[in-house]
């Protein structure tokens, strides 16, 4: 298939950890015989006049079998005016986004109404979009982005060492990612490290911690190793859609602490990491506590992950674009 891939969202030289999971996708399909064409930004920086670049972009390119889309609004927006059948995964905010900004929620119900079928990248986000969008009732599957199971391995080498039992966190270090109170929760333990891999607004209520490393942004090809060197991976959101670094976390064997709270709940069992209410910070560090007692290295965990691999997820994208295509008006 001649398949046209708009994000809003994709690595590029200044910003290389923006949209991995993207590019992680399209490299899967690319595997898989397809013709892609990008139509993407790759950069965090120019506010909204960005997205006049990115309709741009998406009106030079040639016209495909099928329009591929990441987020509901705006990408999905600008990628359904191709004159070509439209399928658009929903990551998480674009949902959020329905009630809460003002004028979103009837952008978002043209843009699944256009849509030949959404994709969710959980079963609670496909929940949450139908309940906002009636519309999406019956187009919605689920198909999370997948984990690279070649990049994301037992065998990882690492080059980084952390006082253990060793915390990471990967994510932006945001009010929604719960990192002060991860941090709060690990201090109380009073022995090992917790180390941050991202930046973001709450970096200063972070740094000088004790046993508390904030190491910043990193390209996304070093991520294999600090989870190589960690114990425990973290992601207590107040909620997370997938929880993406916890499917990598869980295929280099790693356990992990997770949100109870969004789409974790559906890939983690117990015997791969512990599930907390992201808000009580009793159970956090219970959590952190229970989650350095399991196996390391973890095969429960790898075992879970490998269900989610980025090759098997690919083939399942692609049945969707493959009807969406078929479909096509003559």
């Amino acid at each position: 298939m001649r398949i046209l891939l708009v994000s809003q969202m994709y690595p590029g030289p200044r910003d290389p950890d923006l949209g991995v999971f993207v590019r992680q996708m399209e490299l899967a399909l690319r595997e898989r015989g397809h013709d892609i064409e990008l139509a993407v930004l790759d950069r965090r920086g120019g506010g909204k006049r960005r997205y006049v670049e990115l309709a741009r972009r998406v009106k030079r390119a040639r016209t495909p079998d099928v329009v591929y889309a990441h987020f509901l609004v705006p990408t999905g927006l600008i990628a359904s005016r191709v004159g070509a059948p439209l399928v658009v995964t929903a990551h998480g905010r674009d949902v959020r986004n329905v009630g809460a900004i003002r004028g979103i929620a009837p952008l978002t119900r043209r843009v699944v109404e256009r849509a030949s079928s959404v994709i969710a990248v959980s079963d609670y986000l496909r929940r949450e979009l139908e309940a906002k969008v009636p519309a999406a009732g019956g187009k919605t599957h689920v198909v999370d982005m997948g984990v690279d199971l070649v990049r994301f391995t037992p065998s990882q080498v690492t080059k980084c060492h952390l006082e253990s039992p060793a915390y990471l966190c990967v994510g932006s270090l945001t009010e929604r990612k719960n990192v002060v109170r991860l941090a709060d929760a690990f201090s109380r333990l009073g022995k090992g490290s917790l180390t941050f891999i991202g930046d973001g607004p709450l970096r200063a209520r972070l740094e000088g911690r004790e046993r508390v490393r904030v190491v910043g942004r990193v390209p996304h090809d070093e991520v294999p190793e600090w989870i190589a060197s960690a114990d425990v991976v973290c992601q207590p959101s107040l909620i997370e859609p997938l929880g993406q670094s916890l499917l990598e976390a869980m295929a280099c064997a790693r356990s992990v602490v997770a949100t109870r709270i969004g789409g974790p709940p559906e890939f983690v069992p117990p015997e791969a990491g512990v599930l907390v209410d992201p808000t009580d910070l009793d159970a956090l560090e219970r959590g952190l506590r229970a989650a350095a007692e399991l196996p390391r290295p973890n095969e429960a965990a790898h075992a879970a992950a490998a269900a989610h691999d980025v090759k098997r997820q690919a083939q399942r994208v692609e049945e969707i674009l493959e009807r969406a295509a078929a479909d096509r008006p003559a």
